[in-house]
């Protein structure tokens, strides 16, 4: 029996786990999924070596980037976009790192897009964020990220003045910020700055509005969370582990 899976840290509250084992039993697949919790990326190849039946896995916070050096080739998609959260098992053992990320985001997001969606600012600066970056990009739509700190490529939260949110009618949140159960935290975004023209897209699943997209809402943005996302990219995921 085929055995695919997610690897990352503390994440026993999986999306994946649950979407692959329901789309298995739904579906008739003679296939496996688990959880590889690991406290360090070192024991990566200890997974690989303890489950030769692994054809693909799945790769999460806080691995998306630290994963490289163990991958044998790479998707050029996901070499551009510094990031993996895709791994393909080739019949010689070869891993291949894809990133499906973008896609998921990019098709979660297109249906919701008007004319005036051309600027975005992208809170936090992980390996989330480069591949809505690169989605964002594809899409024709400017992006500028959010940190804490202000970087070379960044403007910090203190930077969110009221003309700058006028100029940025896309925001996305990549951070970690108001998942469950921490679910009254969010980044410091400036919402009374938000109104109608403002799409704000959370790529939280649990709960399924956080409090950013709470506040977003009550101000008239028009909002949406991270599971369609998740879903688009799970079978994206499933096309690249299935295909020749």
């Amino acid at each position: 029996m085929r055995k695919f899976g997610l690897i990352g840290r503390d994440i026993s509250y999986s999306f994946s786990r649950k979407y692959f084992s329901e789309k298995f039993s739904r579906e008739n697949i003679a296939a496996t999924y688990e959880n590889f919790d690991l406290q360090e990326i070192t024991e990566f190849p200890r997974v690989i070596s303890a489950n030769p039946q692994l054809k693909g896995l799945n790769v999460t916070i806080p691995y998306k980037e630290a994963i490289f050096p163990f991958l044998d080739t790479l998707d050029p998609v996901a070499e551009e976009i510094g990031a993996v959260n895709t791994i393909k098992v080739g019949e010689n053992g070869k891993l291949t790192g894809y990133n499906t990320d973008y896609y998921g985001f990019a098709e979660a997001l297109k249906p919701h897009l008007k004319p005036h969606h051309k600027k975005a600012l992208i809170l936090g600066t992980g390996g989330a964020s480069k591949a809505v970056k690169y989605a964002l990009e594809t899409l024709g739509i400017t992006p500028k990220f959010v940190s804490r700190t202000p970087a070379k490529n960044a403007i910090s939260y203190k930077d969110l003045s009221e003309e700058v949110l006028a100029d940025h009618t896309v925001i996305v949140n990549t951070t970690p910020l108001g998942t469950f159960p921490r679910t009254t935290e969010f980044p410091a975004v400036p919402v009374e700055y938000l109104d109608a023209r403002h799409l704000l897209f959370d790529l939280i699943y649990n709960p399924a509005k956080t409090a950013l997209m709470q506040k977003a809402e009550d101000r008239g943005a028009r909002v949406l969370n991270g599971q369609k996302m998740l879903e688009l990219q799970a079978e994206k995921a499933w096309e690249i582990w299935n295909k020749s």
